[in-house]
Formats: structure tokens, sequence, C-alpha cells
């Protein structure tokens, strides 16, 4: 399996470059690949085409697609047509469609605080209630207010017909694909008529969902499965039936020949085996991602497809590429295309049959491509001949950048989208359509022959048995089929959470076995035994508590796969299941061999498996429970607190802490309705009945004790054995009858009744999952709406003064002049920039692979001005976020060589800091608002003399230039793409940097926003600005805006850096002079990646361009260039204030002060994190007080007060379940900001542990509350006042698990170390082992360094000490003295010794001997002193200080990110 770097360079074979096709090869291939669709004798003619080709002058070679695409696709479809099978044109027409969304105009919503949320909790039973209170109550109904985002519009497209869909930001492009994609979940309201060949969409939804289909703009994929795997995952459920296919032609051979022609078309083959990726998983580049999205959809073989931006992170040839494949698919198999583009360039505009132009959601245009312009420029507006006609036509509809003819002005030109969609309905094109509209409604009433053949060709898809209603193409038993194997693969090939897991169930078991090593059949053993069945099964269920995350974050995916119609929802339900049990039916085996024979449970074959088979099925039983909650709740957090209500409840009514018949009378059903009850119970009963225990030692009373001898050694008739079952006299107890008399359980249960119910329960919790799945789905999302945060005195004011100058900028006098004005008065007073030159000469970058190294880089030169806008180029793939990474110092892996200087010298530590990066992944802190986020930014990264007002007013600026006036208190985490992406660039500019660096600032936004992006980039520079910025698909216009270009291609060779020129002409001659010469009306960005091999095509001239660049003399003019630079700065002497850099440009205790407001902002704003804590506390306590309800003094009152003490120790690992995914998304944060040496990581540590310390305090005096005051602790010596001690106690142990959490939290580490912890700290503290019997080697370093010793010394202790304790009448040990002697007598030096009291000292029959007489008897034994009660919560609070420092360290060098 290749590898593959994290960047945009995909790891192909060293040999194989995917820009130089060996035509005659590729042909061969096609032409296979038709025969063996075709079934003709095509070979021929494929050769001569072939040989003619290979003889042709290369330089006029055709592009390989265009050749072999339609040749290929024309073939397949005739033999088709000939073989009989029908084809599927369905054309849409649309009549008034119009769509409504939830909220008034106007409406915002804003951001819920954590004050908000504890309001509304205690006015939960009123919300309640309201309802049927409304009903008894007369009131007026209220409605509740939608905005109209789709107004009323018509329209037709025909089969074999693609339209081109251009609108602004926000026009409603999205709407309008997703709506005719029949996705309407997320709208109010959908009315109009939208038919399909005359069906209408709500049969169309039902019938036939996978033939209309939505691509998406986000790439959503798999990670660990290979690009391979997706398409043939896909395709697998996709296959035609055999009435679907062409006569011999198998189903292998028809998915192997589609995925062959996807790749090639598409030009991916080299990635057919690398992993997909993500930002963790290193994979294929962005570009090479979209367009795996882009064939995994055309994989579904629908008819009717709409893709959203789907050239989102491609290069300008790549495309082209694509559009020019969309056209021939659609001309040949006669699709339906609807197609949002931003940044269309000419090429791709002609290949369009009818484009749509949308202006807030109504129709401005609707007609031919080439008569859109003519017909702008006939309302009223100027002609712009420069500028691309899709970049022309939003241009119209934005007030921002519209111009009007000479003499006109929007008084008499139709500017508003009402005006606009006034004229159009006016206009001959919208006569045109209507009378069109109604021809072919009228035609496809009467002519229903396209119907016909589309359900007919549909019927004929569907495999063998599959129901005619069916939307699928695969029967519901394939489905899971291919969704196991799918399962199967990627957790196969997640090797690393393969071994984690595995690791981790190895070392828990060998720690369990370890624990309980060797124990004998005595009595000794009895308890331990069922602490070990009780332990093992347990860390095994609650394992599964991780599958609640997974299936959240595998929502996107199945929203998407079941938008394809791949599969029902259910099918994935049952193939997680299914997929899932080879690996954990393995790991579960080695965990349970381990810990059964390490502890010596019965050692029978029949025990064993009997054992394995009770804990393995309750691990499927509570992976179906968890998985349950994972697709019922909306979020992780909801999920959180459901399951933190049930899980205390499973634990302590399981049988083991309390047996069933000790529970309170109204909770014991809970025990009944608890899968774990049956596990466990299954697995005593397993055991018991297979040994006799042995009474002796410690377990006869009275026994000999130091100094005594007084007793017999073995069971005498005056003595009794203390073991649950014992009867006097008999030295041994059947196991059967020990769980029987303890624990309520009879042996006669296993199978009966205790099997056949967990089984039960496995299958319920398999029904729920296939159930909410269907019936409750929750991978739907709400829609995206923008969320603002509240104003404040200060944003009002600033608000204000925003939209007064946008108002001033009206459109009357066209609102680019004034920006551009603007910009310049801005630009001249308050951009001050640090001017410096950066250079850079024999740049290599090598990353680690398997195997050895890669070269990214390869000796790449250039230079950088202040006052110079430089454009950084190549193909996808070619390594230009590599390039700029390097060269912005942001790489931690791999090998950099070669010299950065700037102004001629090297780089100082304050680099960082000088230069902004703003990145391609748009990574901010989510609660955030616009202003806040760039506010943090200038503060900390802008030199600390300047004042804060000043600051402010900058920020201001940037928002205004930015044109984020009304988005300035939005909630940075619901902001567009766009909006995110301008932020992203505010950031970075908030803190004035001398050198500015890009990557793909104009990716995800339309062509009006990208070219006023770049012409205010320009601004930057003409004030002193040095810029660098890669850049894709830029427009003729908009690549002469940039000074310079330094263009890479795959490798990362250097093709060309140099001047661009008036035009583009210095640029276009350089490649005209080598042999390419770039026609009059093409785009030469486009010209010169289609030149040097970017696309499909191959690449002009026979020489590498690499080599044609090195022999070059403008290659001699740059090196000259720099050595000049070079010469110049050096020749300046270093100013005294650059002697001492500084890292940061802020002191420590100011970075502490901003960062900590932000964190208690961030967290006030997270109401669901916040809230979840405080109710997995208030709960926990609850669950566990409630069956002990106000303690008495007996014995096995004692017992439940150390249970309930117990319990604390479980806090740290369920804050740390919590804390961990809030620290990754705040690490990721922080890495980011890191990179720009904004503040210290000390800072990023020290901040978070600040803002979780308030919380922190209120969850422990919850958890105090409901534990101490329920249970009534308070009742030994220590009085009221030790429970205010062991309430500091549990503040210590909130603290403890805030930082460890925080201490460990990393995506990889924390799902290993959790388990690892509780299970470790909480089994070796003394209790759950009694401190005697506890192995000397564990007791020896483990015992003493575990900190849950000190938590349950100091609350034992305190609790305990002083307490008198008083026998029921079923807790006395009851034995008779010899004749003629009393039972203190016979006892009392017994007593004496061992502790505890006899209730009858004088009797001489049935002596009645308590245990217990003051709690201190309990503890002493288990090495615990009240009187070091402040030492072991002093010692505690030092581990606590311990994790705080190593958290501390550890944000410095443990980053857990490479790049």
């Amino acid at each position: 399996m290749a590898e593959s770097p994290e960047d945009d360079q995909t790891l192909a074979s060293a040999e194989y470059d995917a820009h130089h096709v060996d035509i005659v090869q590729a042909e061969a291939a096609f032409n296979q690949l038709s025969r063996a669709l075709s079934r003709r004798s095509l070979a021929s003619h494929a050769d001569e085409k072939s040989e003619k080709q290979h003889f042709q002058d290369i330089e006029q070679a055709p592009s390989e697609e265009a050749f072999d695409l339609r040749e290929y696709l024309s073939s397949s479809n005739d033999a088709m047509q000939s073989a009989g099978i029908k084809h599927k044109h369905v054309g849409v027409t649309w009549d008034n469609l119009r769509v409504d969304v939830f909220g008034g105009t106007g409406h915002k919503i804003y951001a819920k605080t954590f004050g908000e949320d504890a309001v509304e909790f205690w006015l939960t039973p009123f919300r309640i209630l309201w309802p049927l209170l409304s009903k008894i109550i007369p009131s007026k109904e209220q409605q509740v207010p939608t905005t109209t985002i789709l107004h009323k519009q018509s329209g037709l497209l025909k089969p074999g017909e693609m339209c081109l869909v251009l609108g602004c930001p926000g026009a409603g492009c999205t709407t309008f694909l997703k709506t005719l994609a029949n996705e309407k979940r997320e709208y109010a309201s959908v009315s109009g008529d939208v038919l399909y060949a005359g069906i209408d969409a709500h049969e169309m939804a039902k019938y036939y969902k996978g033939e209309v289909v939505y691509n998406q703009e986000d790439d959503i994929h798999i990670s660990t499965l290979t690009v391979s795997q997706t398409l043939d995952f896909a395709l697998s459920l996709k296959t035609p039936g055999p009435n679907g296919r062409l006569p011999g032609l198998s189903r292998k051979e028809f998915n192997r020949s589609v995925e062959n022609m996807l790749l090639k078309m598409l030009n991916i083959s080299h990635t057919a085996d690398t992993y997909v990726g993500d930002e963790f998983v290193r994979g294929v580049s962005g570009g090479e991602r979209k367009r795996v999205s882009i064939a995994e959809m055309m994989a579904t073989r629908a008819h009717v497809l709409c893709y959203d931006n789907s050239t989102r992170g491609l290069d300008a040839s790549t495309a082209l590429d694509f559009v020019k494949s969309l056209r021939i698919m659609t001309d040949v198999l006669g699709q339906t295309v609807f197609v949002t583009l931003y940044q269309a360039g000419e090429s791709i505009y002609d290949l369009f049959d009818k484009v749509l132009v949308l202006d807030k959601g109504r129709q401005v245009y609707f007609g031919p491509p080439s008569a859109a312009r003519a017909y702008f420029e006939g309302l009223g507006y100027r002609p712009l001949p420069r500028q691309s006609t899709a970049d022309y036509l939003t241009g119209c509809t934005d007030p921002n950048e519209r111009q009007f003819a000479d003499g006109r002005s929007e008084e008499d030109v139709p500017s508003s989208p009402e005006e606009l969609e006034q004229a159009f309905l006016q206009s001959d094109f919208a006569g045109e359509m209507r009378k069109l509209l109604g021809d072919y409604k009228v035609l496809m009433d009467q002519d229903k022959t396209d119907q016909e053949e589309f359900r007919a060709a549909v019927e004929a898809d569907k495999k063998r048995g599959v129901s005619k209603k069916s939307p699928y193409t695969q029967g519901f038993i394939n489905q899971v089929r291919a969704l196991t194997l799918r399962q199967f693969r990627m957790r196969l090939q997640d090797r690393f959470q393969l071994i984690t897991s595995f690791t981790l169930y190895t070392v828990l078991a060998i720690i369990i076995g370890g624990a309980f090593f060797d124990l004998q059949p005595d009595a000794a053993g009895a308890f331990t035994r069922g602490s070990v069945i009780f332990v093992g099964m347990l860390t095994a269920c609650l394992d599964t508590f991780g599958e609640m995350p997974v299936q959240m974050l595998g929502r996107p995916i199945l929203k998407k796969q079941t938008g394809y119609s791949l599969y029902r929802p259910a099918a994935i339900a049952i193939a997680n299941t299914l997929a899932d049990m080879p690996f954990s039916a393995l790991r579960i085996f080695l965990y349970n061999v381990i810990i059964y024979f390490m502890s010596n449970l019965a050692r029978s074959a029949g025990g064993f498996f009997t054992y394995h088979l009770f804990v393995y099925l309750a691990f499927l039983t509570m992976q179906g429970f968890f998985r349950s909650f994972g697709f019922l709740c909306s979020n992780f957090d909801a999920a959180f607190r459901l399951a933190t209500f049930f899980m205390p409840n499973m634990i302590m009514y399981a049988g083991y802490m309390i047996p069933v018949f000790s529970m309170k009378r109204w909770l014991f059903w809970i025990f009944y309705i608890n899968p774990l009850s049956y596990a466990w119970s299954g697995c005593m009963e397993n055991e018991f009945m297979r040994i006799n225990l042995a009474c002796d030692g410690n377990y006869i009373v009275p026994h000999n004790g130091p100094g005594l001898d007084k007793y017999p050694n073995s069971l005498g008739p005056n003595q009794a054995c203390t073991l649950y079952g014992a009867s006097s006299g008999q030295s041994e107890i059947p196991g059967r009858t020990y769980v029987d008399i303890g624990y309520g359980i009879m042996v006669t249960d296993l199978w009966r009744r205790n099997f056949l119910v967990l089984l039960g329960f496995f299958f319920l919790f398999q029904i729920t999952q296939v159930l909410l799945l269907e019936y409750y789905p929750q991978y739907f999302g709400a829609s995206s709406v923008t969320v603002f945060a509240k104003e404040t005195a200060d944003s009002k004011v600033r608000n204000a003064n925003l939209q007064a100058l946008k108002a001033r900028r009206d459109p009357k006098s066209r609102k680019t002049i004034d920006v551009e004005a603007q910009v310049s008065k801005d630009s001249s007073d308050d951009m001050e920039f640090d001017s410096k030159t950066f250079t850079w000469e024999n740049i290599n970058y090598h990353v680690p692979v398997t195997g050895g190294t890669r070269r990214l880089l390869h000796d790449v030169f250039g230079y950088c001005k202040p006052g110079t806008l430089t454009a950084l180029m190549g193909s996808s793939g070619a390594g230009k976020t590599t390039c700029l990474d390097v060269l912005a110092q942001r790489k931690n892996i791999g090998v950099v060589a070669g010299d950065l200087l700037l102004d001629g010298r090297p780089l100082g530590s304050d680099f960082a800091r000088k230069t902004a990066y703003a990145e391609q992944m748009d990574v901010h802190e989510g609660t955030a608002t616009v202003r806040e986020a760039m506010r943090f930014s200038a503060y900390l990264r802008q030199p600390h003399h300047i004042p804060q007002e000043d600051k402010d007013a900058y920020v201001e600026e940037m928002i205004d230039v930015l044109e984020l006036q009304d988005l300035a208190d939005a909630i940075v985490a619901s902001l567009g793409v766009e909006a995110r992406k301008r932020l992203t660039i505010g950031v970075e500019l908030a803190s004035k940097p001398s050198l500015l660096f890009l990557d793909e600032p104009t990716s995800g936004l339309d062509g009006q926003s990208a070219w006023n992006l770049v012409r205010f980039l320009k601004k930057l520079a003409d004030n002193g600005q040095a810029i660098l910025c890669t850049i894709h698909q830029p427009s003729s216009m908009l690549i002469q805006t940039f000074d310079k270009l330094l263009l890479l291609e795959r490798g990362g060779e250097t093709v060309y850096f140099g001047d661009i020129g008036e035009d583009s002409k210095t640029l276009r001659d350089y490649f005209a002079r080598h042999g390419a010469v770039c026609p009059p009306n093409v785009n030469p960005a486009e010209f010169m990646l289609d030149a040097i091999g970017a696309g499909l095509a191959p690449r002009i001239g026979d020489r590498d361009w690499k080599d044609i660049w090195h022999d070059s003399q403008e290659y001699t003019d740059m090196r000259t260039e720099i050595d000049r630079i070079k010469r110049d700065a050096q020749a300046i002497p270093i100013q005294e204030s650059d002697k001492k850099p500084s890292m940061y440009a802020t002191p420590f205790l100011y970075q502490l002060k901003v960062v900590v407001t932000r964190n208690n902002l961030m967290l006030w704003r997270s109401p669901d994190y916040v809230f979840s804590r405080l109710f997995v506390h208030g709960f926990i306590s609850l669950f566990v007080s409630l069956p002990f309800l106000q303690l008495g003094d007996s014995v096995r009152d004692l017992q439940y007060r150390v249970f309930g003490i117990f319990w604390i120790t479980i806090l740290p690992a369920v804050l740390m379940g919590q804390l961990e995914p809030m620290w990754i998304i705040n690490r990721r944060i922080f890495i980011r900001e890191a990179s720009s040496r904004i503040y210290s990581p000390y800072v990023f540590a020290i901040g978070q542990l600040l803002g979780e310390i308030p919380y922190s305090l209120l969850c422990a005096i919850l958890y105090w509350v409901l534990m101490v005051y329920p249970m009534g602790f308070g009742k030994g010596s220590a009085g009221v006042g030790g429970t205010f001690f062991q309430l500091l106690v549990v503040i210590f142990v909130e603290m403890f698990g805030v930082s460890f959490g925080m201490y460990i939290s990393s995506p990889s580490i924390a799902p290993l170390f959790n388990p690892f912890m509780i299970v470790v700290l909480s089994t070796f503290c003394g209790v759950t082992i009694p401190f005697p019997t506890l192995e000397n080697f564990f007791r020896s370093w483990l015992y003493q360094l575990d900190p849950y010793t000190r938590i349950l010394s100091s609350m034992l202790s305190t609790e305990l000490h002083g307490l008198v304790i008083k026998c029921q009448s079923d807790e006395f040990t009851i034995f008779s003295p010899p004749s003629g002697q009393t039972c203190q007598q016979w006892a009392g030096e017994f007593v004496s010794a061992f502790g505890g009291y006899l209730d009858n000292p004088n009797s001489t029959t049935a002596c009645r001997y308590c245990e217990y007489a003051v709690g201190d008897q309990f503890f002493e034994p288990l090495n615990i002193s009240y009187h070091n009660r402040w030492r072991d919560a002093f010692v505690f609070f030092c581990y606590f200080v311990f994790n705080v420092i190593a958290t501390i360290i550890a944000s410095r060098f443990l980053r857990y990110a490479k790049r």
C-alpha cells in the first residue's frame, strides 16, 4: 500500500509520472476496456487511430481525454443500445419553485451561554407542562416566522444538457441544487412543481432516489480506505443486475472497467492504492481528494447530477478537464447536469448549454450562455470585455462590484434583486423559457416514452429479487455484505487503532490477572473471585463507551451515501456489528484467557468457554447499547449525559456491590432490566458451581492470633465459619450454596435465564440501532445559520460606525472605487510595514516514508521583495502548500536544506512572529466572534507598546476593508466558507506583518470575492507589504494582478520564476520562445498549466520544462538578482532593535491575561460542555446515593459507606472523557497559533487550567452535597466538620482529573490511557483488593505510588473514625462455647486481639459475635490511619501540582502534530 505525505504531494511510484502520458499505452488500456464492454471488433479501428496518433506531431496532440473518453463511452453506449438495454433520459422541469427556511427576515439567532442554560434547566418542568397549560388557557397560536431564500422561479433542462448556476455567496445556488436533488429536509417548506421526465418529486424520492444525486462542496470520505476501495464500494452497490449489463459481462468486469474509466478520466490512476486521508491521516492531496468525491458520485450511475462547487481546490487545468469530461458524459449518456462553480474560466463557461443567474434567491437570468453578457449589457451595465463572462454575470448582481454604462446609474438600470427579476420576467428569454417549459410538460404528459424507458432501465438495473418499489439497486443482504467488507477493510487498515486496542486489552488483562493472581479455592478467595469476575467483565464492557463518538463522527458519510441511495441506513448497523466481530472476538478471547488462567478460576474447558461466552456476549450487548445512544443523540454531550444516566445504575445494580435481596424495594427492579446483572450472574454461577470453598484462617471465629494458641487450627465444633452458606462445623462450603446465600443467585439459572436474557438484550440493541437509523435519523443536521453573540455597549457603538461607513459608500457612486480609496487612505495612514526582502536558494525538502525518504521539493530558488505580490502556482499535487510551509518555517518533520534569508541574513527567532501565514484550513476558536478573533491576534502580535485603543481601531478598519461589517458579532463556528476565509486573512493582517504568506486564499470564493481579495492584497503590496501566496484557477485578469510567479510541476521542480507582465505578456513570451504559444482568447494561467502537462493533456514540447528553465536566461538573471539583494542588504548595518529579537511580541503576564479571558468566554459560550459536566457529577452522585439513603450503623451500612466513597475514584475518568475532546480541539487551535508565535505554550496550558477551575469547583460542590447529605455522612468522631474536609478532597480529585486529562489529551494516547488509568489506580489502592491480600510485588511500589490510595485513606478514615457499629441480627457470627464456659470466657481473648464485640458475653450458647465494634477496626487493617488524613490529602494535592507542571512542560514539547 502506498503511503503518502500530508500536503499536496501524492507518493506515486518513483518511475511513474502522472502527467507524462504514454499515449499508446493509454489507448491500449482504453481499447481493452471498450472491447470488454462492447464485445465488438473495435480493436483494429482503435489500433489504426493509435498508430496514426503515435506518428502525429506530439505538440499538436489532442487531449487524451477528449479522444479516449468519448470513444470509450460512445462504443459502450452503442453496445448497450444494440443489446436492447433502455436508456435513462430524465429531463428536469421546475415551475414556481420556492423555498422557505425557519427564522424571520432580519431575525438573529444568538449564541447560548452557560448562564442561560442553567436558568432554562430550572424552567424545564414549566416547559414540559406548558403545552398542557396552553391547551387549557386560550391563547393565540404563534406561527414560526420563515424567510424565503429561493423565490418563485421556473425553468427546464432537457436530457443531454448542462446548466451552470451562478450567483454571489448567499444567492441561493446551493439551495437550488439541493432542492432539485430532492434534499429538502433542512428547509421549512418547498413549494412549486418539480418533475423528472414527468415523474413528480415525491415519487422520485420514494422509488428513484439514487437517480438524482447531489455532490456537496466538502469532501467527506473514510480516510483509511484507498481511492480504489472507495470507488469499489460505491460500484459494488450500484452494479446493474444481469438485465442491465451486456450479455456475458460479469459484475467484476463491469466494476473494473467503470473504475478504470473514472480514474483515468479524472487523472487519479496513480492514487488508486493510496489512502484517501484527511487532516489526521496522510493521503492524497486536496485536489485529488476532490476528484475522488466526483468519481464516487459518478460511480452511482445517476442521471440527474448536481455538483456544488466541485472544482474547489482544483487547479485551472484540472477543473477544465473535469468539466470537459462532464460535457462528454452528458452528450453521450444523455445525463442532466446542474453545476455551481466559483471562478469559472471562459473555456469552462463555453461548455454549458444553459446558464442560470441568481440574486438573493431570485432568478435574474436563465437562458443560453452566449447571450447572457449581451443581456446584462442591454440592461445598462458597463461592458467589461477583459472579465470572464461568469465573473461579469455575478458582478452585475453584486452591489459592491457592478458598474453601470456611461450615462447610466441605478436610477435607470434594474439593480436590486426584485428589479432584475422583473426585468428578466419581461424579457424574451423568460417568454421563450415559459413556452419551452409548457411545451415540454405537455410532451411529457402525452409521450411517456422517456418515462417508461427510464422506469424500465431502473428496473433492469436492479439485482434479481429486489422489489420494484425499492430505490436501491442491491437487496438488503447484498448491502450488508458490501458494508461489512468495507467496515472490515477500514478497521484492518487502521493499523494504529488495531495495535492500540489489542495492546490495551492485553495490558489490562495482565494487570487484572496479576492483581488477582492465583486465587485459591478457600474462604479468602471467595469474595476476590467475585471481584475478578466483576472487574474483568466491567472493564471489557465499559471500553465500548468509545462507540458513541465513533458513530457520531460517521454521520456525514452515512448522510452522503444514503443520499446516493447506495444502501438502507439500517444496513450499516448490522454491518458494523458483523465487521467488528472478527477483531473483537479475538481481542476479548486473548483478554479472557489471560485473566481466567492468571487468577486461577475453575480450570476446565467448559468453565473457560462458558465464561468467555458470557463476557463476550456482554461486550457485544453493551457495544449495541452505546451505539444506540450514538445514533439517538444529536451531539456527544447529549449522549454523554444519557450514558451517565444509565451507567452508574447498571454498575450499582449488577448484583455485586449490593446483593439483589438488599436493594431498596423501590429500586430492585433495575437489577432485572440490567444486561450486566445477567452477564455477571452467569459468570458467577459458572465459576462457583464448579468449586467448593475451604473455610480456614481468618474466616474461622474464634481463631488464634499473635500470642494465642487456645483455639483449634481447623474448624472445630465450637467455632463458626463467617463465609456465606456455612453451617456449624462444616469445613467445606459448596460454591453454589455460597452464591445462593450471599448473592441470591441460583446456578440452575445459568442457561435457562441468564444466557437467554443476555442474548435477548444483544438482539434488542441491534434492533434499536436499526429502528433509530431508519425512523429517527440524526445525521441530517440542521440548516446552516449564522449565530451571533449579543451586543455589548462597546460593540453596539462600533457596529453603528461600521454600518455608517458602509452606508456612505453607497452603490450610487460605485462602491469599489470608494473601497479602493478607503484602502489607500488606510494604507497610507496606518499600514506601516517593517519591509524586508525574503530570498530562498537551493531549497530541498525530504520526508520520511516507508523504506527511506522522498524528495518533495528540488532546488527551488526565488525572492519576495517589499511592495510585490508573488503567486505560487502548479498542478494539484505539485507541492505548492509544501513549498509555502517550508518557506514560512512551518514544517516540523522531514529535512529542509538550502538558504532562507531575510534581508540577506539568516532567519531570527522572531521570524514566525513577524510573518503571517493564512493557512488553507481555516482553524479558529469556534465560540469567538469575528471581532474577538481579530482583536486576539492584534493584542498579542502587534508590539506591546501600541495602545489597546489603537489596536482596536485597526481591527475595525480590517473588518471594514474585508467587508465583514454585518458579521462582526457572528460566532466563528457558524460562518460560511467565504466569510471564514476572509476572517483567516483578517486574523493574520491584524498582526501588521512584514511578510505575508497565504495558502490558496481564493479557494472556495466566487470570482468576485476572489477578485476583491486579490485587489486588496495588491493594495497592501503597493503600500510596502511583501506577499507570497499559492493560488488556484486564477482568471486572466486575476493572474496579471500579481507581479511575479513561481511555477512548480510535479516533484517540486521549478518551471518558471519571474515577472508576469502587463496582460501576462512576459510570461506568455517566455513560453512562446520555447514552443508553447498561448492563443489570444485563452487564459494564460490555464494554458501554462496545460503546457507543462499538469492536466490530462500531455505537455507541449519534447523537453521537460524544468530543464528548459535551468538553461534559460531568466534563471541566470534570477540568480544574479538574489546575489545583488543579499549584497545590498548586508551592506546596511543591523539596527539596535533587531540585535536582540524576542520570540513573542508581548510579555508573559499580558499573554496570560488575554488567553485566560478568551478561555473564560469560550467556556461561558459552551453550555453543552459545562452543563454536561455538572449533569454528570450530579447524576453519578445522586444515583450512588439513592440505594444508600441515610445509612445506619450496621456492618452492611459500613460496607456501603465504603462503596459510596469509592465511587469518587470514577470521577477523574469521567472528567477525562469529557475534557479530552475539548482539549484536542483547543490544541489544534493552539498549534496553528503557536506556529505564528502568538503566545507561549506555557500560557496555553496555564490558561486552559485556569479556565476550568471555576466549573471544577462548582462540580465538586455539587457532587459533595449529593454524596454527603443523602447518605448521612458525618456520624463518626469527625462529625459534620469532617464532611467539609471531604469537600476539600473532592475538590482535589476534580483538579487532579482536569490536570491529568489535559496532560494526556491526544487523539491517539487518550483512548489507550483512560481505561488503563481507571483500572490500575482503582485496583491497587488497597481497598478493591484489601491491603493485606495484595501481592507483595504491587504492595511495595504501586500501592504507594497510587494517588487513589491517598484519596481513599483520607476520606475513609475521616468518615469511619469513631463510628460505633451495631450488627443487625443477620450479621452476627453464631457459635457455641465449650460446655461450662460463657461466650466471654471462650472468645474474649480473640475479641481483644482482633476487635469487634460479643453481643451476649455472658451467654453459654449461641454466642453472637459482631466483626466490628467501631469503624477504625475496618480501616486500620487496610494500612489506613486517621492521624495521617491531612498528610494523605496533601500528598494527593501534590499529585495535582505535579500534573499541572507536567501539563505545562508537555505543552511545550508534546504537540501531537506533524506537518
